[in-house]
């Protein structure tokens, strides 16, 4: 199935948390809080400003971002839970090559 946001809204797959913490400890699922983090599936066209000129968006398809803990609405496509939110409810955009550097 195809699906395309409306307006200045995104599509976001959440990226699920380690099962394990730093210090190898198991999280049980009942411990277990929904991820935060997800990466950017699809964009709509953007939002228009006081003038009606579309307004770019910040965040891309592919990048990783992360969002607040009752951000969006969750649907299933395709059986596949997803979440639709607005551009304004992500807080930030993860930057990968930073995690490379950090690894190494």
């Amino acid at each position: 199935m195809k699906f395309r946001p409306l307006h200045d809204r995104i599509l976001v797959r959440r990226i699920e948390a380690e099962e394990k913490t730093a210090g190898g400890i198991i999280i049980p699922d009942t411990a277990k809080e929904k991820p935060m983090e997800g990466e950017v599936i699809a964009t709509g066209p953007g939002a228009r400003d006081e003038r009606g000129e579309l307004v770019a968006f910040d965040v891309q398809p592919g990048d990783r971002i992360l969002f607040g803990k009752w951000s969006g609405t969750e649907i299933r496509l395709d059986g596949e839970d997803l979440l639709i939110m607005k551009e304004a409810d992500v807080l930030g955009v993860i930057d990968q090559t930073a995690e490379v550097r950090k690894a190494a």
